[in-house]
């Protein structure tokens, strides 16, 4: 069972405390492991045996999500505050600059702890925030159409369905290019982390402004694209390398745009490779 920390942060109405749920397993340097909209720490699952005989992983669910607490009223969902919010909770959890890697979300807030220097090392899979506009809204489309169908399925359908591989490709397909992979506990749990996340439309409201286009020096960098993300196109991996030019770009074939569950052995060596 995951674990909680409470910290202090700053905000505009003064000292707020916040609580976010962990996961911790491993021995070595310390990795941090950000999940995307609307999932939570288990989307690492897949990787966390293959990465905790090297390193201290820290797997969080978001504020908003999985079992995290929303951000208090007032508080923006940005990266200025949400940045901020996770070097906090490094700090409450006695880890200094981590490396770190995020996928969708959780990569594009891993970049930018990068360019805030708070991190060793930075492993993006298939980060957020190299889209065109007419990317962006596709993307933002079909997230809210996930959702809606998160929303009006039936707990008991949702158990039916995930029972079938038929029924998994119907509920995550859009993510996974091997859903069948997928346990249907699994499936049931992230469909339902989709349907409560308390932080969706506020982390995408903040979102459609997000353009990245800085640099991240300093640092080794490693941006991963699934050759089948249906959400995030791969062309976008493009957009990133001309970003950061320093940044190392790797293909992850036949995987979609949560490569852990697709390929574990791969994804966890690009994550390794990355924060030596």
């Amino acid at each position: 069972m995951a674990s909680t920390v409470s910290f202090t942060i700053d905000s505009p109405g003064g000292s707020r405390t916040l609580s976010v749920a962990y996961e911790r397993r491993g021995t070595g340097e310390p990795l941090l492991l950000l999940h995307g909209i609307g999932h939570h720490w288990q989307a690492w699952e897949p990787v966390l045996p293959l990465l905790a005989p090297e390193r201290d992983v820290i797997a969080v669910d978001l504020p908003g999500f999985g079992t995290s607490p929303a951000l208090p009223d007032g508080v923006s969902y940005g990266l200025s505050t949400v940045v901020p919010v996770l070097g906090a909770l490094c700090e409450a959890l006695g880890v200094e600059r981590p490396h770190v890697a995020g996928n969708s979300l959780g990569g594009l807030l891993a970049l930018e702890l990068g360019r805030e220097k708070l991190v060793r090392s930075v492993t993006a899979l298939s980060p957020a925030g190299f889209w065109t506009e007419s990317e962006r809204r596709y993307a933002f489309g079909t997230l809210l159409a996930m959702r809606r169908g998160a929303r009006m399925l039936p707990l008991p359908m949702i158990g039916r369905l995930s029972r079938t591989a038929a029924g998994r490709a119907a509920l995550t397909s859009t993510i996974y290019a091997r859903p069948g992979r997928r346990s249907p506990e699994a499936v049931v749990a992230e469909t339902l982390a989709l349907r409560d996340a308390t932080g969706f439309h506020r982390t995408l409201d903040a979102g459609r402004q997000v353009l990245f286009t800085d640099d991240v020096p300093g640092l080794p960098v490693t941006v991963a694209w699934g050759t089948r993300d249906r959400l995030l196109l791969r062309r976008q991996g493009a957009r990133a390398k001309h970003a950061i030019p320093g940044a190392r770009l790797v293909r992850l074939p036949g995987c979609g745009h949560v490569p852990m569950n697709d390929d574990p052995a791969l994804v966890a060596r690009v994550i390794l490779d990355g924060s030596r």
